[in-house]
């Protein structure tokens, strides 16, 4: 579900790790919807610029049209804006286009020292697209550049109450707010000025804004290489918040968070300044929307088990009739006792639900399951066994295993672990039954076993499968990858279950 849309208005980095591609990076793991205006090419890696080839301010301003004009935008955001005509267009469309929320990176030099903004644009930044800022975003070098750009003196850095008051200086050029980002500054446990780099322990970012507001975020300094792209990471995930309606102070200190755990997990790219880690906090399913079953019955771990119970020798000689007729009735008295307690468990399953339509879809397989149960009997019957002698016999030890170990996660699993439980059997009966439909070998007349492969290729079965993988299907994307392995394995060793009951009676 996208949460906000964010235009991102900034130069392109080959090699990833800054610029637009860490800003898509960044906003997708936000959960946001990410859109470009290309202003420079550049050519780049972790170890410096090389190269830059500005885009023309009027084909930046067609991206831009074009973007406004067909999705929509919530919020922009600007990066290295490469020259002075880009930024008075940037400044022009902000106004024409109303737009509600401005975050800038002035982004005027490159973690590596390169000079990504002409000195001479710097004033047409100043006097163009701060008034029109939400949040400005200067490290403490670009910080200085902006207040000497004004005649203003720079200061010198001694502790948090000099960020503030450069984030204050800068405020009064026009952003709402002003982040001054900290660290170029470590401090030490004091929240003084580390001269050293066995003193660094802190890093501080200020925050001030119009109301007198001031925010100060902590974050422990990390001696680490990896802090390509940082500026553009950070203020793409303000961005990204403040599209997803946090307000300025929440957006800011959740972004510093972000940034301060993408360094620390960050991958280690790179020879030089390597990238950030942008999706430490997003989980990744190994299968797509609606594909979850598929996913896992072709899971090696899976494959093999799924494929003994599918080809069992017990399934096969139903399918050509040469199953002993004594094995099938035992069979069919143990599948009755056992669907009993699948009853029980699809209404635990029910009472577990949390809402209306999952206990909806539980009863309706409940009800299915009555029908199944009315028809075995009607199996019983046509093999001379009464309803009380189904009653009288003792469960096998199969039956008892595997109907047990299902209500067991039904009471020390969740909702879910239950369905996987269940599925199995609910997955299961429909595929060996499609399978033997067609199967080559299968007889259809003269099979005392047709009836029971045309009971689970009926429409009423059908569709009692296709309730329950919706219903896994569904919940399914809202668990971690961890928690899909853990049901991976209630699956297999539910699964082995099933092979179980196939091997209660001889099937030659």
């Amino acid at each position: 579900m996208v949460q906000g849309r964010v235009l991102v208005i900034a130069g392109s980095d080959s090699s990833g790790g800054a610029g637009l591609e860490a800003d898509q990076k960044v906003i997708a793991a936000h959960g946001c919807y990410a859109m470009t205006a290309t202003t420079a090419l550049t050519a780049q890696n972790t170890q410096g610029v090389r190269g830059i080839h500005v885009v023309p301010a009027e084909f930046v301003a067609q991206q831009i049209e074009a973007c406004v004009e067909d999705v929509g935008v919530d919020v922009v955001k600007t990066g290295m804006l490469a020259a002075a005509d880009t930024i008075e267009m940037v400044a022009r469309m902000v106004v024409k286009h109303k737009i509600p929320v401005l975050v800038v990176d002035p982004v005027m030099v490159s973690t590596s020292g390169a000079q990504l903004l002409p000195h001479e644009a710097i004033q047409q930044l100043s006097q163009h697209l701060l008034p029109h800022t939400t949040v400005l975003t200067p490290n403490i070098p670009e910080a200085a550049l902006l207040l000497a750009q004004h005649g203003r003196p720079a200061i010198d850095v001694c502790s948090v109450a000099d960020l503030e008051a450069v984030a204050r200086e800068i405020q009064a050029l026009g952003p709402k707010w002003v982040l001054v980002k900290g660290g170029h500054r470590p401090f030490k446990e004091d929240l003084t000025a580390a001269e050293t780099e066995a003193e660094r322990r802190i890093v501080v970012d200020v925050l001030v804004g119009a109301g007198g507001e001031v925010l100060r975020v902590e974050s422990p300094y990390q001696a680490s290489s990896s802090t390509h792209g940082t500026g553009c990471s950070l203020a793409s995930a303000i961005a990204a918040n403040l599209a997803k309606g946090l307000d300025t102070p929440d957006a800011v200190r959740s972004a510093c968070r972000y940034i301060e755990a993408a360094i620390r997990t960050a991958p280690g790219l790179g020879k030089g300044h390597g990238p950030l880690n942008h999706f430490h906090s997003t989980y990744t399913l190994p299968f797509s929307p609606g594909y979850f079953i598929e996913y896992l019955l072709e899971r090696p771990d899976v494959k093999d088990v799924w494929k003994q119970f599918m080809h069992h020798p017990f399934v096969m000689a139903m399918g050509d009739g040469t199953l002993p007729l004594e094995s099938f009735k035992g069979y069919i008295v143990q599948d009755y006792l056992y669907l009993i307690h699948f009853s029980r468990a699809n209404a635990l399953a029910a009472y577990k639900a949390q809402n209306a339509e999952d206990i909806s879809r539980a009863s309706e397989i409940i009800a299915h399951i009555m029908r199944e149960l009315k028809l075995h009997t009607s199996y019983c019957d046509t093999f001379g066994i009464s309803i009380a002698d189904v009653r009288a016999t003792e469960e096998h030890q199969a039956c008892t295993a595997y109907t047990r170990y299902v209500l067991d996660v039904g009471q020390t699993s969740d909702w879910l672990g239950l369905q996987v439980a269940l599925a199995p059997c609910l997955l299961g009966y429909g595929a060996v039954a499609q399978m033997l439909h067609g199967h080559a070998d299968t007889r259809h007349e003269d099979n005392a076993y047709w009836a029971w492969i045309q009971n689970y290729v009926a429409d009423d079965y059908v569709e009692a499968v296709k309730l329950g993988s919706d219903l896994l299907e569904k919940h399914i994307l809202l668990q971690s990858p961890t928690r899909v392995e853990e049901l991976v394995k209630i699956f297999i060793h539910a699964l082995k279950m099933e092979i179980g009951f196939w091997e209660m009676f001889p099937y030659q």
